[in-house]
């Protein structure tokens, strides 16, 4: 559900409403909750939900990853305000499970780190959505390879998989390389050992067949996939992921 209210044209209605998953929050003053949502309609918003951590519902809804309905008015800086706010996925299995929150976390933080505020991409937010429900629900060990390598590939740093980076040759690919983010031949190999079975999944998940690679059985191989993926991410945004550092 995505809805800004209709108003004059040209003018942009200070009250809004639209679906939203909770990046992250940290409290405000004695009683507030600022929280930094990714939404369906306007991006990554900042907003302050005045009095939330006096209401166990309110603080429940807007805790991170919450998946929320949430009415809210402009603000003229920087935050905004949330005015109402109701569930949307409770993502029970999540919240209960300690590989499954670690997944949905280094998710949520991801999504923080490359989107800018303000700036609509309905995309990221579907995606992201995607994710976490896939994760809520069978938990595949290529969840996590599959929104990595999807997000880098919406960013424009999807990574070279059928030729080696350093001298293009297209037999014997045999390593990745993150700093330069594609596969290396045994002439030239370094960085990440990865096996012909490890490409080809990267490659179908990388022109479509993500639901495919989730149907495959586990397997060491996938392992080795989602610390690529995962490893990729991080050198490509120079960011190391705090979510995943007790793994």
């Amino acid at each position: 559900m995505s809805n800004t209210s209709a108003g004059t044209p040209g003018r942009q209605e200070r009250t809004y409403r639209t679906n939203a998953v909770v990046l992250r929050t940290y409290k405000s003053g004695e009683a507030d909750r600022i929280v930094v949502l990714m939404t369906e309609a306007e991006g990554k918003v900042r907003a302050i939900a005045k009095g939330a951590r006096k209401s166990k519902r309110t603080a429940a809804l807007l805790d991170s990853l919450g998946h929320i309905d949430v009415q809210m008015y402009r603000g003229k800086g920087d935050l905004d305000t949330v005015t109402q706010v109701q569930s949307v996925d409770s993502f029970s299995a999540i919240r209960s499970d300690l590989d499954r929150f670690t997944r949905a976390a280094s998710f949520v933080e991801a999504v923080d780190h490359v989107t800018p505020d303000r700036e609509p991409h309905e995309q990221m937010y579907r995606m992201l959505v995607g994710a976490l429900r896939t994760v809520d629900g069978e938990n595949h060990t290529l969840t996590s390879a599959g929104f990595f390598l999807k997000l880098l590939a919406l960013e424009g740093l999807e990574p070279v998989l059928d030729r080696c980076v350093s001298c293009g040759d297209t037999e014997g690919l045999v390593s990745f390389d993150p700093v330069n983010c594609g596969t290396r031949c045994s002439s030239c190999r370094s960085g990440i050992p990865l096996s012909d079975e490890g490409i080809r999944i990267c490659r179908l998940i990388l022109t479509g067949g993500l639901a495919a690679a989730l149907r495959l059985p586990d397997s060491p191989v996938l392992a080795d996939v989602n610390h690529l993926a995962t490893t990729m991410f991080e050198h490509q945004t120079e960011r190391r992921l705090k979510s995943l550092s007790t793994i």
